[in-house]
This record gives structure tokens, sequence and C-alpha cells, in this order.
């Protein structure tokens, strides 16, 4: 295991929270400015009055969901596959619309074959 991920592992405090009524992210490097939460506040330090400034929702509607940059899914679920699992959500992204691009220009290159 990468020190960053050892690291991330110890640091809970930086981790991302997601609305589960509207998909919003809460993530503490950027804080809120509807509300005026300064960036670099926790979401443990939020106000009890705070609100999902999307959908108006409690705290108690968001969930963990990691730092940034993390491999999507579960823990567990990581170690099979052939190693796409471990990829974070971006990555997995560039490699799915790459390969359909890659594709659409071999699929297109057939027509100079003429």
């Amino acid at each position: 295991m990468s020190e960053q991920a050892k690291q991330a592992i110890e640091t809970p405090v930086l981790d991302r929270y997601e609305c589960r009524s509207c998909g919003y992210v809460y993530e503490p490097e950027k804080g809120d400015d509807k509300s005026d939460i300064t960036a670099g506040t926790l979401f443990a330090e939020l106000p009890v009055s705070w609100r999902c400034p999307v959908c108006t929702a409690n705290k108690v509607a968001f969930a963990n969901i990691g730092p940034a940059g993390t491999a999507s899914g579960f823990k567990e679920n990581l170690g099979y596959g052939l190693g796409v699992n471990t990829l974070t959500p971006t990555q997995k992204n560039i490699l799915i619309f790459g390969a359909l691009a890659l594709g659409f220009l071999f699929f297109i290159s057939l027509y100079g074959l003429q």
C-alpha cells in the first residue's frame, strides 16, 4: 500500500460527504460559498443548522464517501478483476471514453480502404 493511501486512511477528516437525496458532494477543501462556510471546514465542524445547498437536506442525509481521488467501490472488491477496480472514477472515465473514441476512429478509418 502506498504512503498516500496509508495517510488517507489515517486522516478521515478530509473525507468528502455526499447527500443521499440529491448527490451533492461536500468537500472540506472547498467549503460552501452559499452558506458562508470557509474552505478547510471539516464536515463534523459544520453547524447543526447547516443544510444541503441543493436540496436543503439535513446533515444526517449525508454519507461519507472518502477522500478525493480514491478508488470507487467496496474495499473488499478492489483486489478482483484485471486491476481496473483500483482506478479512480476519473481514470475509469478516461479508459472507457478513450476506448470508445479509438473504436470510432478505427471504424471511420475503414472508409479509407477503398
